[in-house]
């Protein structure tokens, strides 16, 4: 009977470990749902929409939903209800519990044929018996957990059939590059990571040649065939680019990976970390980005910046004999006037009494220039108010109320209200809500009776004049660099170090409504003069590069050493170059040109084993959302620290050590210790004379 037992104790056991083998659990965290989602109301709901690979298959999986219920809810008389696909899965009461666990069972029929799994949850809460009382109670609440999970099976072949050229790019976290890249091949990783950071919101990683990490099996591979490396050369099979021919193959195979891994795991209903060791199966992929030749290496290059052509390209590989990217440039070139469609609006019908709210996301760089104002205009239908109804539709921009309007028997909508620059930020939120409540005594008779719907083809942002400084801030970039050519210029000593900038860079410049920018790449030596004045500029340059003295209206000289001080308090410095032998930092600096060009450049000191991250973190840290309109400098550190400047020719936060006399800078640092000196001896003079003057009173009395 013992051997029996355990027997069935070892089955149980290694059914368990196989389980844990064929299946994924994804946070919603993870999807990058980083915090807590509010329903708040009587009657509300709250969408989420989540990407499923193609390793994974959906028949089988599971979604665990946890949800946080506020503490004064009549809970055996509010509902949750869950709607997946647009279909209704699971109706049911609020249990006592404080946080609340839901578990479902997905089918095939669940995932879109994107492969997106559309969940919505939506609530009708009370909290007393009265639902007329309930209506504007700030106590109407439900919390869905951002631990909540799916539970993801694995595709027993590694979903390699699901896999194909305009889906792939959704798992892939990494770009590989030859290890002395060329102009084509930086230009090739700036935008294989631009299409990756569009795919996904986790970290990318750039690796050179033969410095790839054994567990990375899922990566772009970019270079012309003749720097492809041997064994990987060998993966492309049954086609071959022709001189002038570019080529996107996508090669995919399953591979046994040893490795100590960190998984989520479910203990009592919570996800946490479980580390492990063993082999598993993996499904490799590689998609090369090469050519035949360096101009059929560029057609491919040209090719990952043309979405709608990766969107289409259902096969493993792709011959391009033409690429170009100008026909973007057709579709609404100026981009002044954007609808709320074109920002990701849908005209959502919304029905019942108390808030109704629509949500929208816009930044600056979805128009053509950054906006100095921005005329928000709203159209839509409403059911027309009876005599005694009391209905308002609100305009909420980052949070503040900045509109409303009193509705009428009409059932129009058209209002309009404009912002200026210190309203609006760089990234920003816009909401539009209707408030409806019914005359007294007819509350519960209501709740059907009104409805508003917001129509988001006619209703439109539009930008009124363009924002014009006598000088150029990280507040404009990067619509700074929308209207003209820009040039992207490298040191050719530091190039290897900047593909990750290059990454961010291009992408920022692409990131809106309507991408249309292919910057041209250039190195530093033997670059014309007349191309500073004649392109709009972004220079990635070695601290030492002599092209950082054509840029003679840079806020700062960056060859001589300096120190930056705090405006509030000079005494503090806060970086100086002298600390570039031992401290890897990133410094960026945006200016106009000579010929009143955009320029923005970006420079690093330290080891060159940090070089690396001191771009990266730079080029980061200037499109994140700043707290101010006017800062031109920006230093970062390797501990991720941001300081941002605002120097012109009369600040006195700027300082030049290297144009002063030995005696100036020992009087600067010592001088405190000098005065104090003199003082002391002024002191002790005083003190001797005193003495003298005493004794001589003592004598001549005596």
């Amino acid at each position: 009977m013992n051997k029996f037992f355990t027997l069935l104790a070892l089955v149980f056991l290694l059914s368990k470990a196989s389980l844990a083998q064929t299946q994924t659990i994804v946070s919603f965290a993870a999807f990058g749902q980083e915090e807590d989602e509010a329903i708040y109301g009587m009657s509300g709901a709250s969408l989420f929409y989540f990407k499923i690979p193609p390793q994974n298959q959906i028949g089988g999986s599971k979604l665990v939903l946890r949800f946080e219920p506020s503490q004064a809810l009549i809970k055996e008389n509010s509902f949750i209800n869950i709607i997946i696909n647009d279909k209704p899965i699971y109706s049911s009461r609020l249990s006592k519990d404080s946080i609340q666990t839901l578990t479902i069972n997905l089918r095939k029929e669940d995932l879109s044929p994107g492969r997106y799994l559309k969940i919505q949850v939506k609530t009708l809460l009370t909290i007393t018996d009265d639902i007329c009382k309930d209506l504007d109670n700030p106590a109407m609440w439900l919390k869905v957990k951002n631990d909540s999970y799916l539970v993801l099976v694995k595709d027993p072949k590694g979903g390699l059939d699901n896999v194909n050229i305009s889906n792939c790019f959704d798992s892939k976290r990494a770009i590989v590059y030859p290890s002395d890249p060329s102009l084509n091949d930086l230009k090739a990783v700036a935008w294989a990571y631009a299409r990756l950071k569009k795919a996904t919101n986790k970290s990318i990683f750039v690796f050179e040649q033969g410095k790839v990490p054994d567990s990375v099996k899922n990566y772009i591979l970019v270079g012309n065939m003749g720097s492809l490396p041997e064994d990987k050369k060998s993966l492309i099979k049954d086609v071959s680019p022709q001189s002038g021919e570019g080529l996107l193959y996508l090669s995919k195979s399953m591979t046994t990976v040893n490795d100590t891994t960190t998984i989520k795991v479910n203990q009592g209903g919570k996800l946490v970390d479980s580390k492990k060791y063993g082999s598993e199966s993996v499904a490799g992929e590689i998609l090369f980005v090469t050519g035949g030749d360096e101009d059929g290496y560029l057609k491919a290059i040209t090719t990952l910046g043309n979405i709608n052509i990766l969107n289409s390209s259902f096969g493993n590989y792709l011959i391009i004999n033409h690429a170009e990217n100008a026909f973007i440039k057709t579709i609404d070139e100026n981009r002044s006037k954007i609808t709320l469609k074109q920002i990701g609006g849908s005209s959502d019908f919304l029905s019942g009494v108390g808030s109704l709210k629509n949500a929208y996301t816009f930044k600056n760089s979805d128009f053509s220039f950054t906006p100095k104002e921005v005329e928000i205009r709203f159209i839509g239908n409403y059911s027309g108010l009876n005599p005694g109804d009391r209905g308002y539709f609100n305009i909420y921009l980052n949070g503040l109320l900045i509109s409303s309007e009193k509705l009428d028997a009409s059932g129009k909508l058209n209002t309009s209200v404009t912002i200026n620059r210190y309203q609006h930020h760089k990234y920003n939120r816009l909401e539009s809500e209707f408030r409806f409540f019914p005359a007294n005594g007819q509350c519960k008779n209501s709740f059907i009776n009104f409805f508003g719907e917001v129509d988001v083809d006619k209703s439109y942002l539009e930008s009124k004049n363009p924002f014009i400084s006598s000088a150029l801030s990280f507040y404009q970039y990067p619509e700074a660099f929308n209207l003209g050519t820009t040039k992207i210029i490298v040191s050719k000593s530091i190039a290897k170090y900047t593909t990750g900038a290059l990454g961010e860079i291009i992408y920022e410049l692409n990131n809106n409504i309507n991408p249309n920018n292919f910057p041209e790449f250039a190195y530093s030596d033997g670059l014309p003069d007349g191309d500073l004045k004649k392109n709009n500029i972004i220079a990635l340059l070695a601290k030492d590069d002599p092209m950082l003295d054509k840029f003679t209206s840079a806020p700062i000289r960056f060859k001589d050493k300096f120190t930056l001080y705090n405006a509030d308090n000079r005494s503090t410095p806060v970086y100086s170059v002298s600390q570039s032998d031992s401290i890897s930092s990133g410094l960026a600096q945006i200016f106009y040109g000579t010929s009143n060009n955009a320029t923005l450049v970006l420079t690093a000191t330290g080891p060159d084993s940090h070089k690396s991250d001191a771009f990266l973190n730079v080029s980061k840290s200037i499109t994140e959302q700043l707290s101010t309109l006017s800062s031109n400098v920006c230093v970062t550190d390797v501990n991720s620290n941001k300081y941002l400047f605002n120097i012109n020719k009369s600040s006195d936060n700027l300082e030049y050590t290297e144009t002063k006399s030995s005696l100036t800078q020992f009087w600067e640092k010592y001088n405190l210790y000098i005065l104090l000196g003199i003082l002391l001896l002024i002191l002790l003079s005083f003190l001797y004379v005193r003495s003298r003057v005493q004794r001589s009173q003592e004598l001549y009395n005596d």
